[in-house]
């Protein structure tokens, strides 16, 4: 790729029929997201641990959010808001240790990982973002 990704930053690409392409979030090289414009809501749901307990909350800024927080770990992201949210605090109620924090049980733990699927949590963020500016 001639540089790093406009949208993401990140310096690996691909070559497609119609040139290259950011390998982390699929942006094409060259397109610049308009400045003007406000950068799309994309709602996650978060998965963080710390020490023994695991933490399930929202954020349609996750940086900001997770810079905010205590944490060993960003487990995964999800794609959602609020709605979901309370699907896995329902979910997972029996972990409950106080507001949004759970024993990190391994059917939580687990979770997670099938959330994730090996892929770092900021590149399927990356993606939700260039996809959300896609026309």
């Amino acid at each position: 790729m001639p540089g790093p990704c406009l949208l993401c930053g990140a310096g690996d690409g691909v070559r497609a029929a119609d040139g290259w392409r950011c390998a982390v979030c699929g942006w094409r090289a060259g397109d610049v997201p308009d400045p003007d414009l406000p950068r799309p809501r994309v709602e996650v749901v978060y998965y963080i641990r710390y020490a023994d307990r695991v933490k399930i909350g929202t954020s349609s800024r996750p940086r900001q959010r997770l810079a905010t927080l205590w944490h060993d770990a960003l487990l995964a992201f999800e794609p959602g808001g609020r709605a979901v949210e309370q699907e896995r605090h329902r979910q997972f109620a029996a972990l409950r240790l106080g507001g949004e924090w759970f024993r990190a049980d391994d059917a939580l733990l687990d979770h997670a990982a099938s959330i994730a699927a090996g892929e770092d949590p900021w590149r399927a963020y990356a993606r939700w973002v260039a996809a959300a500016l896609s026309p």
